[in-house]
């Protein structure tokens, strides 16, 4: 497990900023993503309970640097309210369970609903296929046509496959994120 932490550290060592990154942890309910925040957070697999409203969790995987994620809920009758957080994001994680084929349409409406918005166009985007480990997961070249990536011209994305449980994959995101949002500030 400490090999996770070690692992961000050296991923995002030389990503530095004085002020926190402001990260959005968005996606459909049931995706992962509190399991993902925590994972980091704490370097462990905990419990959780379906999200209602949002976590808020400072993460600093290593000296000077420091993310701060909203987690918010992802049932649909709490999505109307992503808006109300795109302002002064620096970067988006979007989770999808990658075995819930019947939800890829949903989640792919839900990720374009998110990126059109004004205070988003220009925020890079992390495209976590969580449960990636399950036999019935589909594999991130499938994900990219199912949720129309290649459509995204105008900003960066990168898709990880990735396990919230074990923790593999999620370095090799973040490493992602830190890469984007420090071009988006050298910009």
């Amino acid at each position: 497990m400490g090999l996770l932490i070690s692992r961000l550290y050296d991923a995002l060592s030389s990503f530095s900023y004085e002020t926190p990154s402001r990260i959005l942890l968005l996606g459909l309910d049931g995706a992962g993503k509190t399991t993902i925040l925590y994972k980091v957070k704490l370097n462990e697999t905990v419990q959780t309970i379906p999200t209602i409203g949002f976590n808020v969790e400072t993460v600093t995987p290593a000296p000077g640097i420091t993310f701060t994620v909203w987690d918010i809920g992802g049932q649909d009758k709490i999505r109307p309210l992503y808006r109300h957080y795109f302002d002064k994001t620096d970067g988006l994680i979007f989770v999808v369970d990658s075995t819930d084929r019947e939800r890829f349409r949903e989640a792919r409406d839900e990720l374009f609903g998110i990126i059109t918005h004004d205070n988003m166009c220009s925020v890079p985007v992390v495209i976590i296929a969580n449960k990636s480990d399950l036999p019935t997961a589909v594999k991130p070249s499938e994900l990219i046509e199912q949720l129309n990536l290649h459509s995204i011209s105008r900003r960066r994305w990168f898709i990880q496959s990735a396990c919230a449980i074990t923790g593999d994959g999620i370095v090799g995101a973040m490493q992602q994120l830190a890469q984007m949002i420090k071009d988006n500030r050298k910009n």
